[in-house]
């Protein structure tokens, strides 16, 4: 099988088109054809060598969607999706043409999404449904997002309006505003930190109940647009790793961080997830995902220097 490998860190140089044997699945393991798999930042900060516990040499990837061909009787022939935290760091992951993992670690395909639009979303969904579910929002919550035309923010604000949450939605730029306003959400346009708070309070008298940064870059101005007892989730942070956090602000109001890290769940914790949201793909209650790049494997290697170029478009690579 063609496949994308690295066996050294540091440099994008370093991933290659390959040929590797297909692999062989163990007893209670499936083995994938790979129909289709994203490309995301981590896969591209993998390479680059920010995660001390990938092992080499490895393929990389962490998204796909495609058929099993091997494995339990009960799940041959049928086409499934799946991410999750080992893939691609501590075992080969889906940059192939094919991949095994554990059997329960795939979920079925929902029908009304292909191949592509599924291998789109394992990532950024997984981690918008972490990061609702752990900072509790329901119907009625009042919910700001920041950073909501993002891969991840966009899926935040897709599954908190199926919650029942009344969402508001902040981004850098006017034509984004629009964008949102015209999909029927609340948009704001982010200006200044300091400004954050009054913005939001002309929204949500008393602040947001949760916010959601998904940029890594509002956590200090976030504690002053919280309500009492407010949650605020985060799934970045600056380059130094550091932030001032107003502490004072943060425990009068109650409020509380939730830190959120897709990286903290296997293959068989994401198949359960993608299980739960992938049924609001068929019922219609969630949007396709549509604006997908799509791209052979074998010119993979420009795809992860776009994405390290800071594209905002998603990738999928072909087999």
């Amino acid at each position: 099988m063609k496949a994308l490998q690295f066996s050294r860190t540091g440099d994008l140089a370093a991933l290659e088109v390959v040929e590797l044997p297909t692999p062989v699945p163990a007893a209670d393991e499936v083995l994938v054809q790979i129909k289709a798999a994203g490309l995301n930042p981590s896969d591209v900060k993998n390479v680059l060598g920010r995660f001390p516990y990938t092992t080499l040499p490895r393929v990389p990837g962490r998204d796909f969607a495609g058929v099993v061909v091997e494995g339990p009787s009960e799940l041959i022939g049928e086409e499934v999706w799946g991410t999750g935290n080992q893939i691609g760091f501590s075992r080969n992951g889906s940059h192939a043409g094919y991949i095994t993992l554990s059997a329960k670690g795939v979920a079925l395909k929902p029908k009304s999404l292909s191949f592509v639009q599924a291998a789109s979303l394992g990532v950024p969904y997984t981690t918008a449904w972490d990061a609702l579910e752990r900072s509790l929002v329901k119907a009625d919550t009042r919910l700001l997002v920041i950073g909501a035309n993002g891969a991840v923010g966009s899926a935040a604000i897709a599954l908190a309006k199926v919650r029942g949450a009344q969402v508001l939605a902040a981004v850098r730029r006017p034509e984004q505003v629009k964008a949102l306003q015209d999909q029927g959400y609340n948009a704001i346009l982010l200006g200044k930190p300091e400004e954050l708070s009054a913005q939001v309070n002309a929204v949500f008298q008393g602040g947001a109940d949760v916010i959601f940064d998904t940029t890594g870059f509002w956590l200090p101005a976030s504690v002053q647009a919280l309500a009492q007892f407010g949650r605020i989730a985060i799934i970045a942070a600056p380059v130094d790793g550091h932030v001032q956090l107003p502490a004072l602000a943060l425990y009068r109001k109650g409020g509380s961080v939730v830190g959120v890290n897709s990286l903290l769940y296997g293959v068989e914790a994401c198949a359960r997830m993608l299980e739960q949201f992938g049924k609001l793909f068929d019922d219609g209650t969630l949007p396709l995902p549509t604006d997908l790049i799509e791209t052979p494997i074998e010119e993979g290697l420009a795809g992860y220097a776009e994405v390290n170029e800071g594209s905002a478009d998603k990738i999928i690579l072909l087999p």
